[in-house]
């Protein structure tokens, strides 16, 4: 069974390449990027990896249909490409999914759904995914569970991601390149000395000083409070907040496909199989005010959600039908649009910093999405490229991810093959490990043949096997950690789980 490390990696005394601030998607896969072009890398996360908005999405790898409509062309066409090739790097944590659009209730006439459709089959190059189809909901089973008079929809794919455990695996190949990643660290305050910065972070043992010669603001949210933390940092760009929530209930319909709904607003709303048992609603839109922090799911944004279901679905559902609900605050490039649900969801990469003078850079991450992160990385590293002349170009295009290289990324049969060469342990138990950890889940099971081999029983099919692995490997320190970010069995699990997980976390010395 794997051990527990007994604390985090010391922080670098000597200079490293880029000091990145940050521990969600974007700072993950600049982290990931910088690492394997041989520069040194020191990322620090004041909470856990994916604490904040990147655990907080609708978990999809998509184009962006609705961005069409305010002209988000490039954004779109760039996230289209990046849609199948994070499908091939990533087969394990990322698959594809259909999406049914009916016409009941639509704002938008059906030509102008379908053009939208014909440019997001083509913008992108798509070659894996299936192409638009049109249907009559009244002869097809995708039309089970919607209210009577639901007919003409239209069927396109996009895909679904584990967020959560595609900013652990950036942050997992990114050590495995000789980056540092330290969780529970926050940035105090950063100042430039001449062709360094001079970062003071703080941890549970207390405040140090690091040396960085590139510093990276990839802090969400935070992007702007670091600015404020960095002394003489240009403060010309700004971030809009906007809250987006979700809720979870009983399954609605059969089916392993999505809705997307269109409300009279012109706002859309996802209905999406969840963890076998549930149905996953969302977003909503709304601005936030004052500083960033932990969100939470408004009474008004429960109502809209359920006014939608509603509004679609035979199956009526109250507050009360509510599993469980989750919010995370978008740190949206501020382009001055009248509405949250109109403002851009492209990104923003300032650099402030000069190669003829001699002074160190600071690149800022301001908006993104999950969908265009390897990308934005990308460009991240680019822009820096003056500051390291010497650095190896992009790489990451087609590099899979920790354990996404999947023979021929067949998932099914990489499972079918697990279950044949560990025949006494449950094929529920080992499709949701491939599922998570992929070629990674040899590692985790070790020498197991049977439950018993996988250490104590938490419930829900989390075992201490597992719980030693995410500890030991992907810097899980907490039961939330473990139930709510590299897994989503805080649904599934007894009461009283979360407790002994904690205890045992302790007791292991993690």
């Amino acid at each position: 069974m794997a051990q527990v490390p007994q604390s985090l990696p010391s922080l670098p005394h000597e200079t490293v390449d880029l000091l990145v601030v940050g521990g969600g998607i974007n700072g993950a896969g600049i982290a990931r990027d910088a690492a394997g072009r041989g520069l040194s890398v020191l990322l620090i996360e004041q909470d856990d990896l994916a604490a904040h908005t990147s655990s907080a999405s609708t978990k999809l790898i998509h184009g962006g249909l609705r961005y069409l409509e305010y002209g988000e062309f490039r954004l779109v066409r760039e996230a289209l490409i990046e849609r199948e090739r994070l499908l091939a790097m990533a087969p394990h944590i990322i698959w594809p999914l259909r999406f049914v659009l009916p016409q009941l209730n639509s704002p938008r006439p059906a030509w102008m759904v379908r053009l939208g459709l014909f440019l997001y089959d083509h913008l992108g190059g798509r070659k894996i995914l299936p192409a638009t189809e049109t249907v009559d909901l009244r002869r097809s089973s995708l039309g089970q569970g919607l209210k009577p008079g639901t007919s003409k929809a239209f069927i396109y794919s996009d895909c679904w991601v584990e967020d959560s455990r595609l900013v652990v695996l950036n942050a997992l190949d990114a050590a495995e390149r000789g980056a540092q990643i330290a969780v529970g660290t926050r940035l105090v305050s950063a100042r430039r000395d001449g062709a360094l910065w001079r970062a003071t972070v703080a941890d549970t043992a207390g405040q140090h000083e690091v040396t960085a010669r590139a510093l990276v603001n990839a802090a969400g949210p935070w992007v702007e409070d670091v600015l404020q933390r960095t002394a003489a940092a240009r403060q010309d760009r700004g971030v809009r907040l906007i809250k987006g929530s979700h809720i979870v209930v009983p399954r609605l319909y059969d089916g392993d496909h999505a809705f997307l709904l269109q409300n009279p607003d012109k706002r859309v709303v996802f209905a999406i199989p969840y963890e076998g048992h549930f149905t996953l609603v969302g977003t909503t839109d709304e601005p936030w005010v004052g500083a960033p922090g932990r969100a939470t799911i408004s009474e008004g944004e429960t109502s809209y959600l359920i006014e939608t279901i509603n509004r679609y679905f035979t199956r009526g559902l109250t507050p009360d039908d509510v599993a469980w609900s989750y919010a995370g605050i978008r740190p949206l490039y501020d382009d001055h649009a009248a509405s949250a649900s109109a403002v851009t969801r492209d990104y923003v990469l300032d650099v402030d910093g000069d190669v003829a003078a001699g002074t160190a850079p600071l690149l800022s991450v301001f908006g993104g999405k999950i969908t265009t992160y390897r990308k934005l990385a990308e460009h991240a590293l680019e822009k820096l490229v003056p500051f390291f002349p010497l650095a190896p170009g992009a790489w990451t295009a087609g590099a899979p991810l920790p354990g996404g290289d999947i023979p021929g990324a067949d998932f099914e049969a990489f499972v079918a093959e697990l279950c044949a060469e560990r025949p006494a342990l449950p094929h529920p138990l080992l499709w949701r490990l491939a599922r998570a950890y992929g070629t990674r889940v040899e590692q985790l099971l070790g020498t197991a043949r049977t439950v018993a081999d996988l250490g104590p029983d938490f419930g829900g099919g989390l075992t201490g096997a597992e719980v030693a692995y995410l500890a030991a490997h992907e810097w899980a320190r907490s039961a939330d950690d473990i139930l709510y970010r590299r897994s989503k069995l805080g649904l599934h699990v007894p009461p009283g789980t979360a407790q002994a997980v904690d205890a045992w976390l302790r007791e292991q010395g993690a």
